[in-house]
C-alpha cells in the first residue's frame, strides 16, 4: 500500500507538470511575439518548468531507490505462496507467528528456503550511470599514480626502472603446491561426499535400523570433514610452510569445499526423509552433474537447478579476470608505497600508545583502498566472472551495504553469499533445534562461528595468532549489532557506520602488520607453542 500511494503521489506531479506545460503552451500561442517582453516570460516560464523538474527528481530517484527493492522481494514471496496454494510457509516466515509451537514442527521444506532468481550485481547497474563510473575511473587513476610514484622513486634511488616484485612473489610463493592440495580436496569433495550420500539415501529405503545406518554414515561424513578438509589442508601449509597469501588461498578453498558439502548433505537429507516417509519408489538422490555444477557455482546454498542466463559473454568474463588481475597489483602497490615504509622500521622505536595510536591513524587510507580493492575482486569480479561462465542468473552477491544505517543491515548486506549460509544453517537450525524464543542466543552462536572462522583464516595465513580480529568483531560488532540496529535511519548513522568500519580496518592493518613485522625481526631460536600466541610486537624491543 505505501508503494501505492508514493506511486499516485508520483503521477499527481506528474499531472500537474503536464498541466504546466499545457498553460505554458496555451500562454505561449496567446502572447504576443512582437517585443522583448515576450522574450522575457519564456525564459521565465522556461526558468519555472525547470525548477519544478529539479523538484520531482530527487523525490522520483529516492522512492524508486527506497521501494523497488521490497516491492520486488514482496511480489516474489506472494508468487511463491500462490504456488504453495496460498500458504506462505517459507524460512521467511516460519518463526513469526506468534503461537508456541516448536520451530522443529514448522520446517519448511529446503525449496523453500532460499529463492534464486535472475538478477544482475548491483555495481553492475550502477555503472551504468555515467556519475557512478566516474568514481570507478578514478580508482584507476589513482594505481596509475601509484605506478608511476614506484617507477620514478625506483629511479631516482637505483638509476634505472626496477620492474622487480618481490613482495608479491614471495607471497605466491610455492604456487605448485597450492595447486595440488587444491586438486586433491576437490577431488576428495567430489567423491567422498557424494558417495556416502547416495549409500545411505539408498539403504535408508531398505534398512531394518534407520537410526543406526544413518550414524554411521553421518559419523563417517563428520570423520571426513574434520579429518580430511578440515586437518588435511591444514598439516600441507604448516609442513611445506607456505607463504602467506597461498596460505589464504589453501584455507579459503578448505572453508569453502566444507561449507559447500555441508549444505549438499543439509538439502537432500529432508527430501530421502520425505521420501521413505511417503513410502515412495524412487529416492531423490541428485546427479553427478548437479553436483559438480554446484562445487563451481558462486553460492554456498544447494539446489538441484539455478535459474541459467541463455548465453556466456566472454568478453564480460575476460574483463572480470582482468580487473581482479588489477585490484591484486593495486593491493600490492598500497603495501609497497604506505604499509612496508609505515611497518618496516618498528624496531627502531618501542612498543607505546603513541606509537600504536599514530599507527593506526597513518593505516586508515590504506585500510580502506584495501577493503575496497578486496570487496570489488572478491564479490564483484570473481564471483560474477564465475557466475557468466557457468550461466549463473542469480548475480546478487551483495547488496548496497554502502548505504547501511545499521550494523545490522550491513552484515545482512555485505557479503550475501556467506551471509545465507550462515542464516539458514546457523541461525534457523539453531532456533529449529532448540525454540524460536532463544533468537539472541542463535545469534550470539552465528558471530562466535564467524569470527572463529574469520581468525582461524587469518592466524594460520600470518603463523600467528593475535586475535585482534575475534575482539573486534565478537564483542565490538555484537554490540553496534544491538545498538546500532536497523531502526536508525537518519544519515548521521551511515556516516558513524562509515568512520566506525574505517577505523576498524585501519585497527587491524595496524596491529596485524606491527605483529608480522616483530616477528620479522625478533626471531626466536626454539620457539614453544606458548610463543606462537604470545604477542612479539609488545616486547621486540627486549630482543636487540
Amino acid at each position: 500500500m505505501s508503494v501505492r500511494k508514493r506511486l499516485s503521489k508520483s503521477s499527481n506531479h506528474a499531472e500537474e507538470e503536464e498541466e504546466g506545460q499545457r498553460d505554458f503552451a496555451e500562454e505561449s500561442q496567446e502572447a504576443p511575439t512582437n517585443g522583448r517582453v515576450d522574450l522575457k516570460q519564456l525564459i521565465s516560464k522556461k526558468i519555472k518548468l525547470t525548477a519544478e523538474a529539479e523538484e520531482l527528481k530527487p523525490f522520483f530517484m529516492k522512492e524508486v531507490g527506497s521501494h523497488f527493492d521490497d516491492f520486488v522481494t514482496n511480489l516474489i514471496e506472494k508468487s511463491t505462496s500462490l504456488d504453495n496454494g496460498g500458504c506462505a510457509l517459507t524460512s521467511f516466515s516460519i518463526f513469526e507467528g506468534d503461537n508456541n509451537h516448536r520451530a522443529k514442527d514448522l520446517r519448511a521444506p529446503p525449496e523453500h528456503g532460499k529463492i534464486f532468481v535472475t538478477r544482475r550485481s548491483v555495481l553492475d547497474e550502477l555503472f551504468e550511470v555515467d556519475h557512478i563510473r566516474t568514481i570507478y575511473h578514478m580508482f584507476i587513476a589513482l594505481l596509475i599514480l601509484f605506478i608511476l610514484s614506484t617507477l620514478a622513486v625506483d629511479y631516482i634511488d637505483e638509476g634505472r626502472l626496477v620492474l622487480e616484485f618481490n613482495l608479491m612473489s614471495y607471497a605466491f610463493g610455492k604456487l605448485t603446491v597450492v595447486l595440488w592440495t587444491w586438486l586433491t580436496m576437490f577431488l576428495c569433495t567430489l567423491t567422498v561426499p557424494y558417495f556416502l550420500f547416495q549409500r545411505w539415501a539408498r539403504g535408508y529405503h531398505r534398512t531394518s535400523h534407520p537410526v543406526v545406518h544413518s550414524f554411521i554414515h553421518c559419523f563417517l561424513f563428520v570423520v571426513f570433514q574434520i579429518g580430511v578438509l578440515g586437518l588435511g589442508p591444514l598439516y600441507v601449509v604448516l609442513a611445506y610452510t607456505l607463504p602467506p597469501a597461498s596460505r589464504c588461498i589453501v584455507i579459503l578453498e578448505q572453508i569453502r569445499f566444507i561449507m559447500k558439502t555441508h549444505s549438499f548433505v543439509r538439502e537432500n537429507v529432508p527430501r530421502v526423509l520425505n521420501s521413505a516417509k511417503e513410502k515412495s519408489s524412487t529416492v531423490p538422490v541428485p546427479t553427478v552433474n548437479q553436483y559438480l555444477y554446484f562445487l563451481f557455482a558462486p553460492t554456498l546454498i544447494y539446489r538441484d537447478s539455478y535459474p541459467r542466463t541463455p548465453t556466456v559473454r566472454w568478453g564480460y568474463v575476460t574483463m572480470q579476470f582482468a580487473q581482479v588481475f588489477g585490484c591484486l597489483f593495486y593491493v600490492y602497490y598500497v603495501f609497497e608505497r604506505i604499509c612496508t615504509p609505515l611497518f618496516r622500521n618498528i624496531k627502531q622505536e618501542p612498543f607505546s600508545a603513541r606509537v600504536l595510536i599514530l599507527c593506526i591513524f597513518n593505516s586508515i587510507l590504506p585500510g580502506a583502498l584495501i577493503l575496497f580493492l578486496t570487496f570489488f575482486a572478491f564479490l564483484h569480479c570473481w564471483l560474477n566472472a564465475f557466475a557468466e561462465m557457468l550461466r549463473f542468473g542469480d548475480r546478487m552477491f551483495y547488496k548496497d551495504w554502502w548505504n547501511s544505517t545499521s550494523y545490522s543491515n550491513y552484515y545482512r548486506t555485505w557479503n550475501v553469499v556467506v551471509h545465507d549460509w550462515l542464516y539458514y544453517y546457523a541461525y534457523k537450525d539453531f532456533l529449529w533445534f532448540f525454540t524460536k524464543r532463544l533468537r539472541a542466543v542463535a545469534m550470539l552462536a552465528v558471530f562466535a562461528v564467524s569470527a572463529t572462522v574469520h581468525e582461524y583464516a587469518l592466524a594460520v595465513s600470518l603463523s600467528f595468532f593475535y586475535p585482534v580480529l575475534f575482539v573486534l568483531f565478537m564483542f565490538f560488532g555484537m554490540a553496534f549489532n544491538f545498538i546500532v540496529n536497523d531502526s536508525r535511519k537518519r544519515p548521521i548513522w551511515n556516516v558513524l557506520m562509515w568512520t566506525s568500519l574505517f577505523a576498524g580496518n585501519a585497527v587491524l592493518l595496524c596491529f596485524y602488520s606491527q605483529e608480522w613485522y616483530a616477528r620479522q625481526h625478533c626471531p626466536l631460536k626454539n620457539p614453544t607453542f606458548l610463543d606462537y600466541i604470545r604477542p612479539r610486537s609488545w616486547t621486540c624491543r627486549y630482543v636487540f
